[in-house]
């Protein structure tokens, strides 16, 4: 596909909507609708078998969900990725990481957005207080199992797309780093 032209449709501080004139392989003309976010990350918490993750509400859903913490930095300003997520998780979880490695990239919704993530594995943890964002004020945390986590999966208890992709990147990290 080509773009032609381009217009913005909408934008925030978190997300801009803009429509694009396209040619298709075929010559034929057609518009495609795309939301630009910045990259996020998302950070996965290890203490030994225990990770931490957040619950908060999610207004499009309408409903509470466990996820792990993750985010972009305010304004849309785009931040380096390592930096962005020891920032997300302090944010969201009071956590500083001694050690943060970065274990893969997941795109959010490719047919329909830019966003792109960068995943993090947070170990030698330092507890201190959180610092959350106003949209963040409902938001807990709390540790758990790695058992009681794949449960969760399971169950549809935690059902955010990139926690549970970030999970499989924990997995085949850790199955990589065995050998």
């Amino acid at each position: 596909m080509e773009r032609l032209g381009s217009r913005q449709v909408y934008a925030n501080d978190w997300i801009t909507v803009r429509e694009d004139k396209i040619r298709r392989a075929d010559g034929s003309d057609g518009i495609y609708g795309v939301v630009d976010k910045p990259d996020y990350a998302l950070v996965i918490p290890l203490a030994g078998n225990k990770t931490m993750l957040v619950e908060q509400f999610r207004y499009p859903l309408g409903l509470r969900r466990w996820e792990f913490p993750q985010g972009t930095a305010p304004g849309r300003a785009e931040l380096a990725p390592a930096e962005l997520a020891a920032r997300e998780l302090r944010e969201e979880t009071g956590l500083s990481a001694g050690r943060l490695v970065e274990i893969g990239l997941l795109d959010v919704a490719p047919g329909l957005s830019s966003q792109r993530g960068r995943v993090f594995v947070a170990t030698d943890l330092t507890e201190g207080p959180p610092e959350r964002e106003p949209e963040e004020q409902d938001m807990r945390t709390a540790w758990f199992d790695r058992d009681r986590v794949e449960r969760m999966i399971a169950d549809d208890e935690i059902t955010d797309a990139q926690s549970i992709a970030a999970y499989a990147l924990l997995l085949l990290w850790e199955r990589r780093n065995r050998r």
